[in-house]
């Protein structure tokens, strides 16, 4: 019971702020950025609503794998930590590819 409270404590925040991040990017006004300190200007994207989406769909698809691991262990905490580990081994790299594909594919052809 300890392991499912420690587990709880830890992923849900990180799965809401995941989910948070998605909804941020999706309903941002201005051009959502990737890396911190890294910016993107307005004149950079051709169509800033769409980029944004984009953005906000990439986020909350991540951050369903991290719920689904949440929610997993309250039936088995190894099947959940595995589901966490794949879901962040073959996620986390992958997230900055989809996201080139996101600014090349909204990108303005100046």
């Amino acid at each position: 019971m300890g392991a499912l409270i420690i587990w709880l404590v830890i992923m849900v925040p990180v799965s809401a702020l995941l989910t948070g991040l998605g909804i941020f990017a999706w309903k941002r006004q201005k051009p959502m950025w990737f890396w911190s300190g890294q910016t993107v200007e307005e004149d950079e994207i051709a169509d800033v609503k769409a980029y944004n989406r984009a953005n906000g769909i990439m986020w909350i698809v991540f951050s369903l794998l991290m719920w689904i691991s949440t929610f997993l262990a309250f039936f088995s905490m190894k099947l959940a930590g595995i589901v966490m580990l794949v879901g962040c081994i073959l996620c986390v790299p992958v997230l900055p590819f989809v996201y080139s594909r996101i600014y090349k594919r909204y990108k303005k052809n100046v």
